[in-house]
């Protein structure tokens, strides 16, 4: 994936828009697959980048969650958790699938299907620089800013 562009999508936004692969170029962008909105380690996840986002903002990028849940619940989770960026939904798995962030896990000694939670770091041109596959939410923030500020000094 990475050095690839993203592949095509068209994806229902939190602010009302439908987010496709065009709409992410002319900045570098952050977009992070996570499992359940109002889960313990997503909201851990999506708070850290809420706490972070003078530093993502000073740096010239914008974040995108994504996960199957709902615009509803989507919202739902933005106003408890005061996220300043929108969430994609992705029932389909239209952009999870080929992203290599949904398939076969292990959760407690269980092999399932799901998100497997895991960062894109995209380019102003739209293209893949950086993956995180398999994401462990402690001090992955920090991780994604500082890859961030090595590709865009």
């Amino acid at each position: 994936m990475i050095g690839k562009p993203l592949p095509p999508f068209a994806l229902e936004s939190s602010d009302g828009r439908t987010i496709g692969p065009e709409d992410l170029k002319g900045a570098w962008t952050i977009l992070y697959a996570y499992p359940k909105d109002s889960t313990p380690g997503c909201t851990q996840e999506a708070c850290d980048f809420r706490d972070q986002w003078p530093r993502v903002q000073a740096m010239g990028a914008r974040v995108f969650g994504i996960s199957r849940d709902s615009l509803r619940s989507h919202a739902n989770f933005i106003e408890k958790q005061e996220l300043p960026f929108p969430l994609l939904s992705d029932p389909d798995k239209v952009l999870l699938a080929p992203l290599g962030a949904f398939g076969k896990k292990v959760m407690y000694g269980k092999e399932t299907e799901g998100i497997i939670r895991s960062t894109f770091l995209v380019d102003p041109g739209g293209v893949v620089r950086h993956v995180w596959p398999k994401v462990s939410v402690k001090g992955h923030v920090d991780e994604v800013l500082a890859k961030l500020r090595e590709l865009n000094p």
